[in-house]
């Protein structure tokens, strides 16, 4: 008993106590720096969608590093975890500054990544901003619990006016983002219309295989360019009259926590800065936080200036009243829930009619609210587009008293220069005024730069080997129907495998100039990587997987091993007679084994054969179609076998590089909206880096097959077997100089 006694007063002693609270305490700091660097994460993807926006001039700053997804959220849960800590104490100056830069940190992330509710599904909008909804009204209970309990203390009167503006605030963004989700589904609808409908006038007038100029090309990629900019949601939100608000609320966040430092470090005279457990790490985080408040507040604020500048530029003569409207798409989502059936089942007639009533009145309260927040918005960015007005009246007046003459006569040269107009391209919602002018210039001008840039790494090695051709006769040359077929039916062939077998027989001619192969190479790897992307795009179903892989299988020995299978560097041979013979041989046994060794039913089809049997059966068709001019009399010394061996690839990579117009223009059409963007930038920037090899093809006389067939080779290889090369389907100079002028006519309307 006495032990129980003696362990007891231990135990309540008061030292015990207190170092218990101190081993409580030693992780505090680094928990501290746990907080400071979420924040840093969040500052930093914050800063990067801002000098992302400034280097493209989309001074509207789409969401592209941080944005509302399940990560950004994990992130502000850490970086609010002061104000929603209870227990915290703060007595010094800084303690109480994190509390409330927190707060505002937190306010000012939501107004950054509003407009990233354009960029992702329904569901997800609807799981995400339940998600954030959730923290906010956690954060906001727990201030205000703490607030509650603490009043009458100096530590948090001191602060609570700071506290409770920040925290008002706050709910109101987080109703703007409820008031945006309302409005996007209706929105995409709506522009998914109107894209569809203008997609139908720019492909009208489809530039059709082998009937095309790089302008024409270049003027289709603009119209699409401009369609899926201007029809991004997130650019369409970041116009929207709400994001004013937004921003306002984001600027008096900002003059809150400004207000708070100053008044803070005015009045209080504790020399102390912090006395939380935090310690040090506190100084980490207010610090981190404040640079990250001042990043995160010059997004919404230029998006602010951005929308103003837009509806500035449609006011004209039309007075304020005539643009206090709200569209339908702002509250035909909950028009439409106010309308349908109860999704409940409910026997009860009388209690199906009561809730269902419930829920008009409930819906018709929201609708309200949601015309009057609308308005609300409009009001304010009215009120800024009237400021606006007397800012650049008085702007232009100082810039017109030192502008020369020769600057207003080169704007009067700039207007007159363009001779296209894309306006009519710019997808705009119910409305809305007309894009303005520098924008839309601002938009061409990051695609020409996007273009411009990728015309940078074109592929010289491969536009080199294709000089070495004028014709595509080598897509018929590569294999002769006098050879005898080792199976009754032959695989189908891929553009890149008769390729690769013909590098693979060039690479192993004896006594060739390393240089030279070391070119071929190169320009191979160039052509593969347009071919692969070619038979991605256009030839999905008809080339079978197998013979692909059967190409891929080649390349990796020549580009790695230089050598064909592993088995060319132990062929022993003078001239490229003997190679050839050798290399036949060694392929045509790889392909009579196997099927002397199978009894597969499958495998009898040669789609289903392997990859290094589908490559042994190329290997052996190709070299005796090339000893069958040896035989001839063709005989020809190992530089000359080499050389006509690079224009029998230079010929069929040209064949194939013929599609890339169809793979351009098929990139533009994309039918998945989040892919649009996407698509259209990988057009561009397919288009700069083959502008040169589109230039080459574009004066070469194209046999007349159908669009659709020119993906295939063995289509290109039957057309021109039956003598019908020389039928070329370009028009005639004079045809084409009357469409160009047509289609400058009709883009000039």
């Amino acid at each position: 008993m006495s032990m129980d006694c003696n362990t007891c007063n231990y135990y309540c002693n008061n030292d015990y106590m207190d170092k218990v609270q101190e081993e409580l305490n030693k992780p505090m700091p680094w928990i501290g720096m746990y907080i400071a660097a979420a924040s840093v994460v969040c500052c930093l993807s914050m800063a990067a969608d801002l000098f992302s926006g400034l280097h493209c001039k989309r001074l509207w700053f789409p969401c592209k590093y941080f944005s509302l997804n399940a990560i950004s959220l994990t992130l502000l849960a850490v970086t609010t975890k002061l104000p929603a800590d209870l227990t915290n104490d703060m007595r010094g100056v800084n303690d109480k500054l994190a509390v409330i830069t927190s707060i505002v940190l937190m306010a000012i992330c939501m107004a950054n990544f509003m407009t990233s509710l354009g960029s992702v599904d329904n569901y997800e909008m609807l799981v995400n901003l339940t998600a954030l909804a959730i923290l906010v009204i956690t954060l906001t209970a727990n201030v205000s619990i703490h607030i509650y309990m603490m009043r009458g203390f100096s530590v948090v009167d001191s602060i609570m006016a700071e506290e409770i503006v920040s925290v008002v605030l706050m709910l109101f963004l987080l109703g703007t983002l409820c008031s945006f989700s309302l409005m996007v589904p209706s929105a995409k609808r709506y522009l998914e219309a109107e894209y569809k409908q203008m997609e139908k006038i720019v492909s009208s007038k489809p530039i059709e295989w082998g009937d095309y100029t790089i302008d024409e090309l270049r003027i289709v990629v603009k119209r699409y360019w401009v369609m899926s900019e201007t029809g991004s949601l997130q650019f369409v939100l970041a116009r929207a009259s709400i994001s004013v608000t937004a921003s306002l609320v984001c600027s008096l966040l900002v003059l809150t926590l400004i207000e708070a430092h100053v008044r803070l470090h005015l009045i209080d005279n504790d020399p102390g800065w912090t006395y939380t457990n935090y310690a040090w790490s506190m100084n980490w985080i207010l610090y981190t936080q404040c640079v990250g408040a001042a990043f995160g507040a010059v997004a919404p604020l230029f998006r602010w200036m951005f929308a103003a500048h837009f509806k500035l530029s449609a006011l004209g003569e039309k007075r304020a009243r005539d643009e206090l409207y709200v569209e339908t798409y702002w509250i035909s989502r909950l028009v439409e829930w106010r309308e349908s059936s109860l999704p409940l089942h409910i026997h009860s007639s009388k209690c199906r009619k009561l809730v269902h009533d419930a829920k008009g009145l409930l819906l018709n309260i929201c609708i309200r609210t949601q015309i009057l927040f609308v308005l609300a918005s409009k009001v304010i960015l009215l009120t800024s587009c009237k400021f606006g007005t007397s800012v650049l009246v008085c702007f232009y007046r100082l810039s017109h008293l030192s502008r020369a003459p020769n600057d207003m006569e080169g704007c009067c040269e700039s207007r007159a220069g363009s001779e296209l107009d894309f306006s009519r391209y710019v997808l705009l919602l119910e409305g809305e005024a007309e894009l303005p002018k520098k924008v839309l210039n601002n938009l061409l001008n990051e695609l020409d730069v996007l273009i411009e840039t990728a015309e940078q790494q074109k592929p010289k090695n491969l536009i080199e080997l294709l000089m070495k051709s004028r014709n595509f006769n080598g897509v018929k040359e590569f294999d002769s129907n006098q050879v005898p077929s080792l199976h009754s039916l032959e695989p189908p062939n891929c553009w890149s495998l008769p390729v690769v077998t013909l590098g693979s027989i060039a690479i192993a001619l004896p006594n060739i100039n390393p240089n030279r192969v070391k070119k071929l190479i190169r320009g191979i790897r160039e052509g593969l990587s347009l071919v692969g992307l070619i038979e991605k795009t256009l030839n999905r179903v008809r080339d079978p997987k197998s013979i692909r892989n059967a190409a891929d299988r080649v390349w990796v020995g020549i580009e790695l091993y230089g050598q064909w299978e592993n088995k060319t560097g132990n062929l022993k041979g003078t001239t490229g007679k003997e190679i050839l013979q050798k290399l036949s041989d060694t392929a045509k046994k790889t392909v009579v084994d196997f099927m002397a060794s199978t009894d597969d039913f499958l495998m009898q089809n040669p789609g289903n054969w392997p990859s290094k049997v589908t490559a042994a059966n190329s290997m052996y068709r190709v070299s005796q179609t090339i000893l069958l001019s040896h035989n001839d009399g063709d005989d020809q010394t190992n530089d000359a076998l080499f050389e006509r061996l690079c224009v029998i690839i230079s010929e069929i990579l040209a064949a194939c590089l013929t599609n890339l117009v169809r793979v351009i223009n098929s990139k533009c059409h994309k039918n998945v909206v989040k892919e649009r963007q996407e698509c259209t930038s990988q057009a561009a920037i397919l288009l700069g880096e083959t502008l040169e090899v589109l230039e080459i093809l574009q004066h070469r006389d194209l046999p007349g097959l159908r669009s659709e067939n020119a993906a295939d080779i063995d289509e290109w290889r039957a057309f021109m077997e039956n003598g019908n090369e020389d039928s070329p389907i370009r028009k005639s100079d004079e045809e084409r100089v009357c469409i160009e002028m047509e289609g400058f006519v009709v883009d000039g309307l």
